[in-house]
């Protein structure tokens, strides 16, 4: 039994994705970040860096969602592409790891949460996140996947994180990027993807973005006086 743990944002939402395609039991373990559960010495110990998702499987703990949905596709031999993909395979993913990620969630802070609004970083990473997203926008003009001819972990990946688009970007971000929205539409629509979606509402997550939040999930802040 793999035990899983998550919230519900875009990383352990694309684990939670490859989990319920590959029908593989698991145990989902809540961790709330907006009351610190991250940083509980227990957790710490499973990933040091204190982010979800995570999983432990018989011993064996993995941390960081693409690692996560490589090592659980190659345990599995499910949703990898024929091995003369693989430097496809492992271009695409970190591409996401490293590029769509990272930016997308600097746009989100700077565009919903930063204290202060700082008109040189929202608008540094929005050009990022468009000019990223603009590459996978190429990239899908010519195919239906993300790597081979079938779907697989670097269109969970980018699903993960394209779901939030209207969130990282505004309202109708989707117009520019027939495409992306195209692939995101196709993944939406697969069972395992509701279920991946719904699994946060089996549990309750604190909803409110009050100091305590704040000083859990942006340590730079100074604590409130």
């Amino acid at each position: 039994m793999i035990t899983f743990y998550f919230n519900g944002s875009p990383n352990p939402t694309k684990v939670a994705l490859f989990l319920e395609e590959a029908g593989l039991p698991y145990e989902p373990v809540a961790v709330d970040t907006r009351k610190g559960e991250q940083f509980a010495p227990d957790f710490l110990k499973l990933n040091p860096n204190g982010k979800v998702p995570v999983i432990v499987d018989d011993g064996t703990v993995v941390f960081d969602s693409n690692a996560i949905l490589l090592y659980l596709a190659e345990k599995t031999g499910r949703f990898l592409p024929p091995a003369a993909e693989r430097g496809a395979l492992l271009s695409w993913l970190m591409f996401v790891a490293t590029g769509i990620g990272p930016f997308s969630g600097q746009a989100v802070h700077f565009r919903h949460f930063a204290p202060e609004k700082v008109a040189y970083a929202d608008e540094r990473y929005q050009f990022e996140v468009k000019r990223h997203y603009e590459v996978v926008e190429r990239h899908l003009a010519e195919r239906e996947w993300m790597v081979g001819e079938a779907y697989g972990i670097v269109d969970m990946a980018l699903w993960g994180w394209a779901r939030m688009l209207p969130f990282v970007l505004g309202e109708g971000a989707f117009d520019a990027f027939p495409n992306l929205k195209r692939h995101h539409d196709a993944v939406a629509a697969r069972p395992a993807a509701a279920k991946a979606v719904a699994l946060k509402d089996r549990f309750t997550f604190k909803a409110e973005l009050d100091a305590e939040a704040r000083g859990h999930m942006f340590k730079h802040l100074k604590p409130a006086v």
